[in-house]
């Protein structure tokens, strides 16, 4: 600007400068203009320098200088533009904090409690004379006769007891004492062989005082419960030992389930089950967990969890299907989405939001999936930011990235 002035004067120079004011005050009023040219540009200079000035407060180590915190970007992460995200449907979820309860359902059928099953059967051979309780799933009370057994050997039991009884009376009136105690113990012993055929005290004071001889003997019940299963009929012979009633007793009952194995850890002995039964709408038992079974099953890879459950009104029936759940809280525990998880079988990554479109990959260490979400053993921290949908097209974008990193790097 300055030489075009100079320039602009000097071929003024060349004109007639007698009477020439008013060219003076032209070429006066240029250099006034050429002054305030000066000045702008001075002023345009200042503030390109302020302006880049303030550029390098910007940079990382000056913003570190100024306090504010700064977020350091991986050199492996990988960016996609928030266009493409969209396009993708990249979708996010939290690193956090959770109460978790896991619940674990499956199906039980109901059996007999075995503890509580009884078997009937004579220590004397004979016949059945009379049958009392003739069919399968009938119920009998504690007590209560279930047949009666003709026996020559009761017979001949009974008419030892009737000897050995007179035989005291003779033998206590001597005087030598150990005669006297012999009668005694030919009375106990006749007593204790009939006492071990199950006959009872009751029967056997009976015998001894009215001294009328029974061919045949009456066993009873020994528990309150249902005939699972009867062998007995009218006119059988029998031998000692022979089975006659199978009786289970139903004021408890057990349920059967199956729990797959990854579920077992999460079962212990003592835990408490609901119960719920198609056949009884809205109504609900519960159940204690009792035992689990030692073997799996090879085909179905489950095992057996057995369930007791009181039943005093013997709604609950033998072979009957019911719902089982169980609720195990687990505590606090911090977790990651389960969409989130990229799973090779050997190791498990997820991708976490660093923010203006990049994405670390990251590999963690996870452990129980629980409701959706799996417990982080390490690897993350809580409100970190991880992918939980369009994974794969991340993936895809930090394998290209490693794949051309050997060629110069590459960047998007």
């Amino acid at each position: 600007m300055r030489r075009f002035l100079i320039l602009f004067v000097v071929t003024l120079g060349f004109l007639p400068l007698v009477g020439c004011s008013e060219q003076r005050e032209k070429i006066a009023d240029l250099f006034r203009w050429g002054d305030q040219e000066m000045k702008h540009e001075v002023k345009k200079a200042d503030a390109k320098a302020a302006e880049d000035l303030d550029m390098s407060k910007m940079t990382v180590e000056g913003l570190k200088k100024q306090g504010v915190k700064m977020t350091e970007i991986p050199s492996d992460a990988v960016f996609v533009s928030p266009e493409r995200q969209q396009i993708s449907g990249v979708r996010f979820g939290r690193v956090e904090y959770r109460n978790l309860e896991k619940i674990i359902r499956t199906v039980g059928r109901m059996e007999f409690d075995e503890k509580k099953i009884s078997t009937v059967n004579p220590k004397i051979g004979g016949w059945i004379e009379d049958l009392y309780v003739d069919y399968t799933g009938k119920m009998v009370r504690k007590g209560q006769p279930l047949l009666t057994i003709y026996s020559p050997e009761l017979v001949a039991a009974q008419e030892e007891v009737l000897l050995a009884l007179k035989a005291k009376k003779i033998l206590g009136a001597s005087p030598i004492a150990d005669v006297a105690e012999g009668g005694d113990r030919l009375l106990q012993g006749a007593r204790r062989r009939l006492l071990l055929w199950d006959i009872t005290p009751k029967q056997l004071e009976t015998l001894e005082q009215t001294g009328e001889i029974k061919k045949s003997m009456v066993l009873y019940s020994p528990v309150d419960g249902f005939v699972m299963e009867k062998m007995a009929y009218k006119g059988m012979a029998l031998m000692p030992g022979t089975a006659l009633y199978k009786i289970g007793d139903l004021s408890s009952i057990w349920v059967i389930g199956d729990i797959y194995e990854y579920e077992l850890p999460f079962i212990k002995i003592g835990d408490r089950a609901k119960i719920s039964l198609a056949y009884y709408p809205g109504e609900t038992f519960e159940g204690t967990a009792t035992y689990i079974y030692p073997s799996l099953d090879p085909k179905t890879r489950t095992a057996k969890v057995r369930f007791d459950l009181p039943n005093p009104e013997f709604k609950l029936k033998p072979e009957m299907w019911a719902n089982v759940e169980l609720k195990n809280p687990l505590g606090r525990k911090l977790v990651v989405p389960e969409d989130a998880i990229m799973d090779s079988g050997t190791m498990q990554m997820v991708f976490v939001d660093r923010g203006q479109g990049h994405f670390e990959s990251r590999h963690i260490q996870v452990g129980s999936k629980v409701q959706g979400y799996y417990e982080v053993l390490s690897g993350l921290r809580e409100g970190e930011r991880v992918v939980t949908s369009a994974n794969f097209l991340i993936d895809s974008e930090s394998q290209l990235k490693g794949a051309t990193g050997g060629m110069g790097g590459h960047q998007h």
